[in-house]
């Protein structure tokens, strides 16, 4: 990485040698942290529309920073950068997520331990440890990306103060009549012995059997002495409670109302029409256990059905399974199919890949069984949840339709309460004799029930002393849901007697940037809580980024092998080359890690460095505007103007791609390429040198929040000292008031800087574009025929739109006599080559084709453009439907798209011809 070797011993900015990343990143990214420089204030009486805040999400603490997390992070600091210099306050906070599965997990596989055999408080003391550990490193990791995060801003969703919030929320939903606790069937991790919710299941294609099995017909007098079911879950037979057969089921419609022998276990159960059976799978009868999955609650709940409990906690089978209690489910599965074999139950097996529901976690297999659980209310607000997510603007749009569709398919309320060690415990406690809910104080609150003290000595129901605290916690994202709360310090004001913020101008929040794999998980849960406890969308507008796959757009897995470590690119290329690349994607949008972009990257900090000292070389000082600009520069501006317009555009519809590769292409090309080799002829120019610094200038702004690192280091060694005294030109050649935003590198940083405006330039953008082209097509000229730049050229026509920079052609390209001609020059356009796409064309004209190759071989061809054909339309012939091209040959006529026609230009008069897209140009 590192192009000079003394760089490293250089504290001062300087641009000496070549840019060395390794001590230059470092070196800014402690001073942006040490000089607070993104640091927020805060003022509650600003207008929220004058605060830009960012809702950020608060990454999970169950391992090390991988690539998504470096790309996403990414994209919001360009938005926070932007921002920043845009509108001038930001909010740019910084979160913990660690309570919950992921960091007791991360603890048990840190320290080789099972939660289960630690006391409650001992596990959570270590889970505190092993997070404190991994924060602290991915604290260094986030800086060491240079990310504009304002580390004064920061919080743990276990600390006092968000533990308070997320009890809160609880209480005040309890108190809305939005939250309720019930015995009843809930989703269950073995693995994790936990209820979980809804959104934490998703499914993967597992390899299963399909079983027909026979139960006997118990009934006397039926018609029939037995029928098949098939299931791929014969483990659940011993908690079978029923039969069910759809009522137009004509086939089976004998069985309704019968009783049936479980094979086996010789339990009779009922058999009952319900519409909800599938005709079309398995045999049409299907038999329900308690529980093997949604339809089986379905019915439980509304056939009123018993319960037997065949698998536990840790989806190990029950007595009720009699001899084959203790076995794992996948144990008693096989064990179950060889005794019905043996006892001549077992009809027909077969091997099957469906897809099974797993606990997203752990990818366990779930299970639903019987439990006492709290719950959200949110079937009943499913449209309201859905209006406020179309108040929202969506970065892409179409990400609001995975929105939408969650919601629609939303069947269960939202499970909250965990059955887990670590995590914010439900501030209740329950009367031992009724089991009356006692809820905590709000001024008492953080409470943990296991330690602390009912609110009350006796039972307001029954009169009763005794209570027993809740053991369980909320789920994590209980807690997550409530950032922008947590952020706008949401709180209960005890004298007032009302929730109120300290910063009520962050909310609603500007932006919600996200991944696309949690809109189910943060972005649903985070509308729900906002908008039950505020009644307001809690941000204007969301950004989904994609994720980061490998070079053939695979998912990056471990167990393929293709994960590409964070460490290891950030050892190999400077930061601000992979921020770089982490632009290079349309917001929203999949895409591959590729080398080359990072290489791409590298080379442009180079390209930025070498032309900030040819620049400073070139214009050593910074003049004031002169009274009346040359030609070539007031283009140059105006066609700044144009960039920074459509940029600022951009930016602000997050379409980073599309500002990244547009500031490139005018930087490299237009400015690099082109005009810094014409000022190089134009030296102790005033009109030069002026534009020369103010583009500088503001290309080092437009770079700074895709490039934070090199833009810092060149803008203190070139413009700091100046800023800081307040004598420095803006881009509009005013005074520049430096902004104070905290400290010295606060006043000076190019990152507090006012974002660039267009200053109004007028110019004749085409004409500007096309006298460019020519000076680059001269250049070429002189160094294909190794004459010296500075070398006379004796006469030049152009034809092309040039006005009104004929002496900026002829002064840096030293051509003494120039011509701009009215009529275009004498050239002769013949056909050079006709080729053919056989690939299409063999299967469509057959052995015709040798005949069409003979006539174009002769000559004997016509090429009819598009507008010919439009004009033989209008004379009356019969041509094509379509109006383009066609190539008419040996009676038939090809489409455009079976040929392409290569076309030859020649210059019939004296001298040499180049051409430009846009202009011809003669040496004579």
């Amino acid at each position: 990485m590192s192009t000079d070797p003394d760089a490293t011993e250089r504290e001062a900015p300087s641009l000496e040698g070549g840019y060395d990343p390794e001590a230059v990143e470092k070196r800014w990214q402690d001073r942006w942290v040490d000089s607070e420089v993104y640091a927020y204030d805060g003022d509650p009486g600003q207008d929220p529309n004058t605060t830009y805040a960012i809702d950020t999400p608060p990454p999970t603490v169950s391992g090390s920073l991988h690539m998504g997390h470096l790309y996403g992070h990414t994209v919001q600091d360009f938005a926070a950068r932007f921002q920043r210099m845009y509108d001038g306050d930001v909010l740019f906070p910084f979160g913990y997520d660690d309570n919950g599965i992921a960091s007791e997990r991360l603890t048990e596989k840190e320290l080789d331990i099972r939660h289960q055999d630690y006391e409650r408080r001992e596990f959570q003391k270590l889970c505190r440890e092993v997070c404190q550990e991994y924060e602290a490193e991915f604290t260094d990791k986030m800086q060491g990306l240079g990310c504009s995060i304002d580390w004064g801003h920061t919080y743990k969703t276990i600390e006092p103060r968000v533990r308070r919030v997320s009890q809160l929320s609880f209480l005040d939903l309890y108190e809305k009549g939005r939250e309720y606790r019930k015995k009843a069937p809930a989703i269950w991790c073995p693995e994790c012995e936990t209820a979980i919710s809804q959104v934490e299941m998703e499914d993967e294609e597992r390899a299963s059997h399909f079983n027909d099995i026979a139960f006997e017909v118990a009934s006397e007098g039926a018609e029939r002495d037995e029928f098949v079911i098939s299931t791929t879950r014969p483990e659940l037979i011993p908690a079978c409670v029923s039969v069910f057969v759809h009522p137009d089921d004509d086939e089976n419609q004998d069985l309704v109302g019968e009783t049936a022998r479980v094979p086996i276990f010789g339990h009779e159960v009922p058999i009952i029409a319900d519409d909800r059976v599938d005709m079309e799978k398995g045999s049409g009868v299907v038999m329900c256990c308690t529980f093997g999955d949604q339809n089986d609650i379905e019915w439980y709940q509304a056939h009123d059905l018993p319960l037997r409990v065949a698998i536990d906690e840790s989806a190990t089978m029950t007595e009720l399974a009699g001899d084959y209690e203790g076995l794992s489910t996948e144990e008693a599965r096989e064990a179950i199919v060889e005794d019905l074999e043996e006892e001549g139950y077992l009809r027909d097996r077969w091997e099957i890949t469906h897809a099974v529901q797993v606990h997203e976690r752990c990818d366990t297999s779930v299970e639903y069984r019987v439990s006492k659980q709290w719950y959200v209310e949110i079937l009943d607000h499913k449209e309201e949840y859905l209006e406020a997510g179309r108040e929202m603007d969506w970065y892409p749009e179409k990400m609001f339709s995975r929105y939408r569709h969650w919601i629609e398919g939303l069947e269960w309320d939202w499970l909250i309460s965990r059955q887990r060690d670590s995590g914010i415990p439900f501030p209740v406690w329950y009367c031992s004799e009724c089991d009356h809910e006692v809820m905590a104080r709000r001024e008492d609150l953080p409470v943990d029930p296991l330690s602390d003290e009912p609110p009350i000595d006796t039972c307001p129901e029954c009169g009763n002393d005794t209570f027993e605290p809740e053991e369980d916690v909320f789920d994590t994202w209980a807690t997550s849901s409530l950032t922008p709360l947590i952020n706008a310090g949401w709180d209960w004001d005890e004298e007032a007697q009302e929730f109120r913020m300290d910063n009520p101008e962050l909310y609603p929040f500007d932006l919600r940037p996200q991944g696309h794999d949690i809109i189910s998980f943060w972005l649903f849960h985070t509308i729900v809580k906002c908008y039950e406890h505020t009644g307001e969308v809690p941000f204007d507008a969301t950004l989904i980024n994609g994720h980061v796959l490998d070079e053939n757009r695979e998912k990056m897995s471990k167990s393929r092998g293709n994960v590409v470590a964070p460490d290891e690119v950030l050892a190999d290329y400077p930061v601000d080359a992979v921020r770089f690349w982490a632009a290079s994607a349309a917001v929203g949008d999949d895409f591959p890690y590729q080398e080359k972009d990072l290489t791409a990257g590298e080379k442009l900090l180079r390209k930025l460095w070498n032309a900030s000292k040819l620049v400073d070389n070139l214009a050593p000082e910074e003049p004031d505007e002169p009274d009346e600009l040359e030609a070539i520069d007031r283009w140059l501006l105006a066609e700044l103007d144009d960039a920074v317009e459509e940029l600022t555009a951009y930016l602000d519809d997050y379409e980073f791609a599309k500002a990244r590769d547009r500031l490139r292409t005018f930087f490299w090309n237009t400015f690099c390429d082109d005009y810094l080799e014409i000022a190089k002829e134009r030296e102790d120019n005033p009109s030069t040198e002026y534009a020369l610094r103010t583009a500088h200038r503001t290309f080092l702004e437009l770079w700074a929040p895709f490039l934070p690192h090199v833009t810092e280091e060149i803008w203190q060694a070139l413009y700091a000292d100046s800023e800081a005294r307040g004598t420095s030109n803006n881009s509009s050649g005013e005074r520049s008031e430096p902004r104070d935003d905290g400290g010295e590198l606060g006043e000076t940083s190019v990152h507090v800087r006012d974002w660039p405006t267009p200053q109004g330039y007028e110019a004749d953008l085409e004409a500007g574009e096309a006298a460019m082209e020519v000076i680059s097509a001269l250049r070429r000229y002189k160094s294909q025929n190794q004459l010296s730049l500075n070398a006379d050229l004796e006469a030049v026509s152009v034809y092309g739109p040039v006005d009104g920079f004929e002496d900026a052609i002829r002064n840096v390209m030293h051509v003494r006599e120039l011509t701009v001609l009215e009529e275009p020059p004498e050239i002769t356009t013949e056909v050079a080559a006709i080729d053919l796409d056989y690939s299409t064309l063999g299967p469509r004209y057959g052995s015709k084709v040798g005949e069409i190759d003979a006539g174009i071989e002769s000559g004997e061809y016509e090429i009819v453009s598009a507008e010919q054909r439009s004009a033989e339309k209008s004379s009356g012939d019969e041509p094509r439907d379509d109006d383009e091209g066609l190539l008419r040959v040996a009676g038939e006529e090809l489409e455009d798209e079976l040929f392409e026609v290569e076309l030859e230009r020649t210059y019939s008069g004296e001298g040499e011809m180049l051409e430009t897209e846009s202009a011809v140009v003669i040496l004579e």
